[in-house]
């Protein structure tokens, strides 16, 4: 059995959402459901569990998204297959092109996908 390498947080948005995310840019997130995969090279749990945190230092994209009280995390699902990999799975809507894919080496778009539920 391969490691854990990334995981998905299923979020819920209630409003839309205007953020500015670092040096990313300004967008307007509408309200819906989204999926965003990520993941961590060593303690892939104190990374999720960070995320669930509302009062942190803003430091990765999501955590512009996450910051907001419209915002929740409804699911986690982790995964052996790679972060792009994973994400790649995924069918979805892309918002913020480049979102949370900063070092993405698969030309994935974004990993923050709105999707239908």
């Amino acid at each position: 059995m391969r490691p854990i390498q990334s995981y998905r947080l299923y979020i819920n948005l209630t409003k839309n959402l205007q953020i500015q995310a670092g040096k990313l840019g300004l967008f307007i997130f509408p309200k819906g459901n989204y999926v965003y995969t990520g993941s961590a090279k060593k303690n892939i749990d104190k990374r999720i569990n960070r995320h669930l945190l509302k009062n942190k230092n803003l430091y990765w994209h999501i955590d512009y998204f996450l910051a907001s009280e419209n915002s929740k995390v409804l699911q986690i699902i982790k995964s052996d297959l790679g972060e792009c990999d994973l994400n790649k799975k995924l069918e979805g809507r892309i918002i913020a092109k480049g979102f949370g894919s900063s070092d993405c080496k698969q030309n994935c778009g974004s990993h923050l996908k709105l999707i239908d539920v």
